[in-house]
C-alpha cells in the first residue's frame, strides 16, 4: 500500500492508524500548491478530488476520504481494537463520531484557512466551533478517548486539533481537550507518524 500524505494535513488520521495496525505501507509526500508527488507524479492523476489522503491498494485501486480510509485499514485486522467489528452497533456508534468529526470539527475548521475570509466571518465559524468543543471537552470527563479505548475516531479528532494553533485557538480553554491531546500524542504510534512525515523531503 501506499499513502498519499502532507504534512499537518487530515491524513496523519491514517498514517497513525497504519503504525498502530503494523501494516506495511510506503508513505509518499505530495505538494499541495502543485499536486507534484515525491514518487515523480500528479497527484490529482491518483485522485482527481486533489487532496489528500489517498490510499492506493496493491490491486490498484485507490480509496480517498479519511474516515473511509480508517475503517478500511481497521478491517484488513480483525479483532484489533481500533474499530468494532462491521454490523455492530458500537461500529454503528464509531461512525456516528467519525461523521461529527469530519463535519463538525474538520469541515468546520477549514473556513479559518481562507485568508480571504473577512475576520467577522471567521468569527461566526469560530464561535460555531468553540460549542462543539464544548461538546468533546464534556464527553471526555473522566474518560480517556471517545469509545472505551484508543481508536480511530481519537487519531482522526488529534489529527484536527491539531490545527488549532494556526487559528490562534487555545487548546488549554478545554481542559479535557488538552489532556486528550497530550494522551494522544505520546502514543509510539503517533510519535512515529508525526517524525516519519517530518523526515520526508519537501517536494
Amino acid at each position: 500500500m501506499k499513502l498519499y500524505f502532507a504534512p499537518m494535513t487530515c491524513s496523519l488520521s491514517p498514517h497513525i492508524v497504519l503504525r498502530e495496525l503494523g501494516l506495511p505501507f510506503e508513505l509518499i509526500r505530495v505538494n499541495n500548491k502543485t499536486k507534484a508527488t515525491a514518487d515523480g507524479r500528479d497527484f490529482r492523476d491518483i485522485n482527481p478530488k486533489g487532496y489528500v489522503a489517498a490510499l492506493a491498494l496493491d490491486n490498484g485501486e485507490i480509496l480517498t476520504e479519511g474516515p473511509a480510509i480508517v475503517q478500511y485499514l481497521a478491517d484488513q485486522v480483525p479483532g484489533n481494537s481500533l474499530a468494532p467489528a462491521n454490523g455492530t452497533w458500537e461500529r454503528t456508534r464509531l461512525q456516528e463520531l467519525l461523521n461529527f468529526i469530519t463535519s463538525e470539527i474538520h469541515g468546520g475548521s477549514a473556513p479559518l484557512f481562507n485568508a480571504d475570509l473577512p475576520e467577522p466571518v471567521k468569527e461566526i465559524f469560530r464561535q460555531k466551533l468553540f460549542k462543539r468543543l464544548d461538546y468533546l471537552n464534556k464527553n471526555l470527563v473522566q474518560k480517556d478517548y471517545l469509545l472505551n479505548t484508543f481508536g480511530l475516531a481519537d487519531a482522526y479528532l488529534f489529527t484536527v486539533l491539531k490545527w488549532l494553533p494556526f487559528f490562534n485557538i487555545d487548546i488549554k480553554n478545554w481542559p479535557e481537550l488538552a489532556s486528550f491531546m497530550e494522551r494522544i500524542e505520546a502514543r509510539p504510534s503517533v510519535q512515529a507518524a508525526m517524525a516519519a512525515e517530518e523526515a520526508t523531503q519537501p517536494v
